[in-house]
């Protein structure tokens, strides 16, 4: 059935155009379910919904005029028809279409502004109305980021103590006015109680230690808990990081709910409160999609954005560049990271307003000063000393260690997240969260490193030494005396706590990476960039320190000797972390120029940027190595949605014939004739399938391709020509040519339906070469294409079709061709005997068979043309 099921929600486009794919009605019922997980064969459901729900109704065009046509959509209606043009939940937008109709519109308005001042303004407020979208959008982007950063912090030191003089005050903020903190213990003062102190009455000795431990405990799992069921009851769509669903609506799927305001407003608060957990996730990730959701509704309060779903994405792109703007304080990089990473349509306009908008969020983000430091993050830095030739070698070592570690977290998470799916783990999310959190908060007290929130943490690894530290990543010995002393000097050999840090930065990285693996992907809000990147600050320091080390130890080592001299201020150690945090994120997402940009930003030197680049690429050169995918792009496909990344090469020699449906076994095509059907034996169709959509063909016998019906517009047709026309009867002759049949003199009134017919379905030629068709999927957006010879049609090409030929290519060991035509020797009909590739010019016959009747949903025995290939084999 799966030829006939392929044009179960067919579409018409205005100058592109073609049918829809689809699959059977119980696969329907799983795509649509509330649990996202799509699978590749689903992918058809995914893309256009079911055939009979109310919302999958489009506007139709005819052919070349679709300028003219668009505003009218029957010949016998002036007005109109509600909820034509719109698209269902699951659908994958019309991007040729949608462009189409906002030319239209522009056309519209500047046709009537002369006409009076009103239409001037109104035409103004047009022209404006993309630049008001994006600044209320950044407005709002920077306004919740300074609300999520404020609250995160102070429910993360909620699970240490508490402000006596100000409840809403951090650790931080409550011993700023304090005048009894010390140089060594700075975080220390009479303000700030544990909770040890405020239950037992005592700050040091066991149960002390015991009282705080248990209440981080609580207070981990209280905050973990009330997440997952806030996530669960009200807004399913907030857990997660959001980017590769981002990614799939940018592209053109359409997922109702996802940029909502209750999952705006779901997502806020579990963020704050997954983050003030303690799980290994970030907030920045998420900050995107929180982004995406200010840009979605402010979009409907423009009804140039609101009535065209293309439109509406380029307002998303710039959300997501502001939210990468406020995660990381970044606007450049946020621009670059729409445009390289998420963006699926970019242009020109988008970027001018994705960089207004990452302005604005990054402005008023710098006026609410969440941190106190007039930075727009946490982990802000400065470095004053260069960095030296020799040094490239374990800078290159670190992108090595990266590529490696985002080749493998890939893997196992992916493994992880289908093992989820696959078990009865899986239906138990709050349990799941529960016990993770759990694990976490038990394993990561004792160790200060882990404790911390990984903000801090970050920020403690890129701080360089100086005189005002008090890490104990920065306790040295003195050349003096031996002892302890917080100085400035370049050249000083470690001291106990040093060391002592040491071990703990490997405990603290070996727990990072496995919490890591199993935590994204849970029920809650939870990014991947700021784990990634302590990954690779844990990594980078401890290397930073062990180069300082044998710098110190071996000046006179080949290496140090032409550039430490003594006294020189030679390893920078939170140089190294910056280094390999950028390049641990880069082998986890791939991100290259986006990536170094918003490090730079971060630092602000640019004399850093060409270990940066040499770090990122190396990394994103040895994870390609194990797999070209990067975490986003691995959870579209195991999520199953329709996703054709632009960045896949198509490097095989197969045809459209050989990955067109239907296929030999398959029934043939369900069609409509353009003149010989009465409106009884249309409804008899309509109601005896659910096909979304059918192919209009000439006649039975000619089989040649006229255009394209949709199911829905058929019935809104009929529905309407019956409550307006008189004569429409059950016998009335249905016809979608220009003039009407010619009929007997007592014959009831005909029904034109003309106007809904698409005359320009997108069609290739059976001999058209896959590369070429997949280029054309990529960069038009397109569902689905007809195949056609000679004008007769053969069959379909879905996004579904395609994502499968891609999956099948990718396991077989000679990835010619579908499997379905290998001959006895694995190579394809188009090849020969030594497998290489044949001509693709055939000498092609027309043979007539008979077939049962089938044929466009017909009751009696009609001819079908095929088309044979004299070589043997056929079509």
């Amino acid at each position: 059935m799966e030829s006939e099921q392929l044009y179960h929600r067919g579409y018409c486009r205005n100058s592109y155009n073609s049918i829809a794919s689809a699959s059977s009605d119980e696969e329907l019922l799983d795509g649509a379910g509330v649990i996202m997980d799509f699978h590749t064969t689903e992918d058809d459901n995914l893309l256009d919904g079911d055939a009979s729900s109310p919302g999958s109704n489009y506007a139709m065009s005819n052919g070349g005029g679709a300028a003219s046509s668009s505003t009218h959509l029957l010949d016998f209606l002036e007005e109109p028809i509600p909820g034509v043009g719109t698209y269902d939940d699951f659908h994958t937008i019309d991007w040729v279409r949608e462009k189409c109709k906002d030319r239209e519109r522009h056309r519209k308005i500047n046709s009537k502004k002369k006409e009076s001042a009103w239409e001037f303004t109104k035409s103004l407020y047009d022209a404006w109305s993309g630049w008001l979208v994006v600044t209320l959008t950044g407005l709002a982007s920077g306004a919740l980021a300074g609300l999520i950063d404020i609250a995160a912090d102070w429910m993360n030191d909620l699970k240490e103590g508490v402000c006596l003089s100000a409840m809403w005050f951090n650790h931080e903020q409550c011993c700023w006015t304090s005048n009894e903190t010390t140089f060594a213990e700075r975080d220390k003062c009479p303000q700030w109680k544990s909770w040890a102190e405020l239950i037992l009455g005592q700050a040091e000795g066991p149960g002390s230690y015991i009282m705080n431990y248990f209440m981080y405990i609580y207070w981990a799992l209280s905050f973990a808990f009330l997440a997952v069921c806030l996530v669960k009851v009200f807004a399913p769509y907030a857990c997660g990081s959001g980017i590769p669903e981002i990614k799939t609506i940018l592209s053109g799927f359409i997922i109702r709910g996802y940029l909502g305001k209750w999952t705006l407003m779901i997502k806020t608060i579990t963020l704050v409160l997954a983050v003030a957990s303690g799980l290994s996730l970030g907030k920045e990730g998420p900050l995107v999609h929180v982004a995406c959701c200010c840009g979605n509704i402010f979009s409907y309060l423009f009804p140039k954005y609101s009535k065209n779903e293309a439109k509406k994405r380029e307002v998303l792109s710039a959300a997501s560049a502001a939210g990468v703007s406020v995660a990381f304080g970044a606007p450049i990089g946020g621009v670059l990271f729409s445009l390289e990473e998420v963006s699926y349509y970019f242009p020109l306009k988008t970027l001018w307003r994705s960089f207004f908008a990452a302005l604005v969020a990054a402005f008023v983000l710098r006026s609410i000063n969440p941190f106190g430091n007039s930075r727009l993050v946490l982990f802000y830095v400065e470095y004053h000393t260069p960095w030296y030739l020799f040094e490239l070698i374990p800078f290159i070592l670190l992108g090595v260690f990266g590529g490696l570690w985002g080749a493998f977290f890939i893997r196992a998470n992916i493994a992880w997240c289908r093992r989820r799916k696959s078990t009865r783990f899986g239906k138990y999310p709050v349990l799941e969260v529960i016990l993770v959190a759990a694990i976490t908060a038990v394993v990561a007290f004792p160790n200060p490193y882990t404790r911390q929130n990984t903000s801090e943490l970050i920020k403690e690894l890129f701080t360089d030494c100086g005189p005002l530290e008090s890490s104990q990543l920065c306790q040295y010995r003195s050349q003096m005396n031996g002892s302890k002393a917080f100085t400035d000097n370049p050249n000083r050999p470690a001291g106990p706590g040093v060391y002592s840090a040491m071990w703990q930065l490997c405990l603290a990285l070996i727990f990072k990476i496995i919490m890591t693996i199993f935590t994204f992907g849970l029920k809650v809000p939870s990014g991947l960039f700021i784990p990634s990147m302590a990954i690779g600050a844990i990594a980078g320091r401890i290397v930073g320190i062990a180069m300082e080390q044998l710098a110190y130890y071996h000046h006179d080592w080949f290496l140090f000797k032409e550039w430490c001299e003594v006294g020189a201020d030679c390893i920078t150690p939170g140089l190294y972390a910056m280094v390999g945090a950028a390049a641990c994120l880069g082998g986890v997402t791939r991100m290259t120029v986006s990536l170094v940009v918003i490090v730079f930003e971060l630092t602000g030197g640019l004399e850093y940027i060409v270990p940066l680049m040499a770090a990122v690429m190396t990394s994103k050169w040895v994870g390609d190595a194990f797999g070209r995918e990067g975490i986003y792009e691995a959870h579209i496909r195991l999520n199953g949605y329709p996703f054709l990344d632009a960045k896949e090469e198509f490097t095989h020699t197969t045809l459209a014939r050989e990955v067109m449906r239907p296929r030999r076994s398959d029934p043939p095509l369900a069609v409509l004739t353009q003149d010989d059907l009465t409106v009884e034996e249309l409804q008899g169709i309509i109601n005896e399938t659910s096909y979304n959509g059918f192919p209009v063909i000439v006649s039975k016998e000619s089989q040649r391709l006229v255009g394209f019906a949709l199911r829905r517009d058929i019935t809104i047709a009929i529905e309407n020509a019956r409550r307006k026309q008189e004569g429409i009867m059950l016998n009335s002759r249905v016809y979608f040519t220009q003039h009407a049949p010619t009929l007997p003199a007592d014959s009831p009134r005909p029904l034109k339906l003309r106007s809904i017919l698409d005359m320009s379905p997108f069609t290739v030629t059976d001999h058209t070469p896959m590369e070429i068709v997949v280029d054309i999927f990529r960069k038009l957006g397109l569902r689905q294409c007809l195949v056609t010879h000679n004008g007769i049609l053969l069959g379909i090409i879905t996004k579904k079709n395609i994502l499968e030929h891609l999956e099948e290519l990718k396991q077989h060991t000679e990835p010619l061709a579908a499997s379905w035509y290998y001959h006895k020797k694995r190579y394809p009909s188009s090849h020969g005997s030594n497998g290489k590739p044949g001509s693709r010019v055939h000498h092609v016959q027309l043979i007539r068979s008979f077939q049962d009747g089938r044929v466009g949903g017909g009751g009696d025995s009609e001819e079908e043309e095929e088309v044979h290939l004299l070589d043997g084999s056929n079509l």
